[in-house]
């Protein structure tokens, strides 16, 4: 899941917010918000949801944004070292990322 590249109207974004929440609060699915460290920006969100094709376990995805695509790789090593050592996933699929390259 990504952003609309031309945005979201407030109202959809808030619809899709409400939604996000009650799955939250029911534990059907869970999304994060990524922040900045240092200035507190939304930069990103994460999604952990059952799976669709039940083929495994639960879907992750996540995404950033285009001026912070550098942190996409790091971003998904983060979350799939988190759910490993902390979720009780028995499986979960998230698409991997291209590899960092070293400079």
């Amino acid at each position: 899941m990504a952003p609309p590249t031309d945005g979201m109207p407030l109202e959809a974004n808030l619809a899709d917010l409400r939604r996000h929440a009650d799955d939250f609060a029911h534990r059907r699915g869970f999304t994060y918000t990524v922040l900045d460290t240092v200035s507190g920006e939304v930069i990103g969100c994460v999604y952990i949801y059952p799976s669709r094709d039940h083929a495994h376990g639960t879907d992750v995805s996540s995404w950033v944004r285009a001026d912070r695509a550098h942190l996409d790789a790091p971003l998904h090593e983060a979350v799939t070292a988190w759910l490993t050592a902390d979720w009780p996933l028995d499986t979960f699929t998230y698409r991997p990322r291209p590899r960092r390259l070293l400079p």
